[in-house]
């Protein structure tokens, strides 16, 4: 096992990883911007070392600086947490090519899943279900009219490489394809350096579920089920919820066993979620992330599974402890993610934290770097804490979750809180009947802004 971790990372996944390893006797190294001097994982870690200005390219996407931290405090392994290098390929062949250990799947899986359009022909390959579209890229206006005609109305044009929505265009008919095909190469070019696009089936009230799972590259693969992650503004989940109240048991089940198979094949190695839209009971792959999940809480909750612990012992060379018989789901869990932002117009809300206090009891959870004093800088995304409610029945956890957030404070700067507080006493969002277009819908008609 090793016996000092590198944290490439900062925020409340840094000081999550940070606990899984002091629980397994590993210290543990903080890198950090000058920005986050003084965040939490920083103070706990057992070394920390400065790399850089706060800006993100000069600091946590600092490769140089980061493998040099780990060389000079003799670590054996370096984990990415989520964002930043977590997904980058390149990045993890340096990290390997050092002689640290990577914590995550090899280089070369990172790479195929980093490219949407080979993600989908390898998918398709390894049996997991599709959204009916081309074959590939879309190169030219001759060749998107002629898959229009093939899949029908309306479409979707999405970037290759990137995310968040960025470089994604619908087209309802013929005269709206090519001007959407236009603009979504263009916004792709000008984000990700890379106008490659690809069409698929539009789906119209879909919702969004993931199946996690965990490899060890030894032939032994599990999925700890499913979670439902449709409340989305603009790409960007908001809450999730395991189990999803949309699926049924042997739904649940035929997805896992699909899962389980297609990642056998690929002989894929750590954590990992592949995700796809649901509707009319049927599943259509999206995407795989080839890392921890922001929300990988709710399944922890409803498993009893430590998901960093088993990345670290997988990276270590360790088989897997358990095997998909052992595993009980229990009850159901939601995570609130809980960002400085103005909760109607999502102006992000950086500043002074005058007052904090975590709710507890019973089923909650709290993963956060926040504390009274602390400043929340400006140069990075807005999640500030994650609220984990488990109850033993749906309605066990919603109730307990609204205790939860009443209880929650943090003064100096807005959050997204009141806006949690409004959408659980929603009736749809009560009775599981929402997709990933309703958190849009919603926002609006309570008053808030979504532009």
């Amino acid at each position: 096992m090793f016996e000092k971790i590198l944290i490439a990372n900062r925020g409340e996944i840094a000081l999550r990883v940070h606990r899984a390893c002091r629980e397994m006797g590993i210290e543990t190294v903080a890198v950090h911007s000058t920005a986050d001097a003084d965040a939490m994982h920083v103070r706990l870690a057992d070394e920390s070392v400065c790399i850089g200005p706060p800006a993100s390219k000069d600091s946590y996407l600092n490769t140089s600086a980061i493998l040099s931290a780990a060389t000079i405090t003799g670590a054996d392994a370096i984990h990415p947490g989520v964002g930043f290098l977590s997904e980058n390929a390149d990045f993890a062949a340096m990290v390997e090519e050092h002689g640290f250990v990577f914590i995550g799947p090899e280089p070369e899986h990172i790479s195929l899943m980093g490219d949407k359009v080979a993600a989908k022909q390898a998918a398709g390959s390894l049996g997991i279900p599709l959204v009916p579209g081309s074959d590939g890229a879309v190169e030219s206006d001759e060749e998107a009219m002629e898959v229009a005609k093939q899949i029908g109305y309306p479409l979707l044009i999405k970037a290759s490489a990137g995310g968040g929505g960025r470089g994604m265009k619908v087209a309802r008919n013929d005269d709206e394809l090519l001007p959407a095909l236009r603009m979504a190469k263009s916004e792709a070019k000008a984000a990700f350096g890379y106008d490659v696009v690809y069409m698929e089936r539009f789906l119209g009230r879909p919702r969004h579920i993931e199946v996690q799972l965990l490899a060890d590259g030894q032939g032994n693969v599990i999925h700890l089920g499913e979670r439902d992650c449709s409340l989305q503004r603009r790409h960007q989940k908001l809450l999730e919820e395991a189990p999803s109240p949309a699926l049924n048991e042997s739904e649940r089940a035929a997805i896992g066993e699909r899962v389980i198979s297609a990642m056998k094949k690929l002989g894929y190695r750590s954590a990992g979620t592949i995700e796809f839209l649901y509707e009319n009971g049927e599943f259509f792959f999206i995407e795989m992330n080839t890392r921890l999940q922001v929300e990988h809480p709710i399944s922890e909750a409803i498993t009893g599974i430590d998901l960093v612990r088993e990345q670290i012992r997988i990276a270590a060379g360790a088989p897997l402890s358990i095997r998909q018989s052992d595993i009980a789901f229990t009850g159901h869990a939601i995570e609130c993610r809980i960002n400085a932002e103005n909760p109607d117009t999502f102006m992000p809300s950086p500043g002074l934290v005058s007052d904090y206090h975590a709710p507890g009891g019973l089923g909650v959870r709290v993963d956060s770097g926040l504390y009274s004093g602390y400043r929340v800088p400006s140069h990075y995304d807005s999640l500030i804490a994650k609220l984990i409610v488990h109850g033993q029945t749906r309605n066990e956890c919603l109730m307990r979750l609204r205790r939860a957030l009443e209880e929650f404070v943090i003064e100096g700067v807005s959050t997204t809180i009141p806006l949690h507080q409004r959408l659980i006493q929603a009736n749809d969002f009560i009775n599981g009947e929402y997709d990933i277009h309703w958190l849009e819908r919603f926002v609006e008609l309570t008053g808030g802004e979504t532009d």
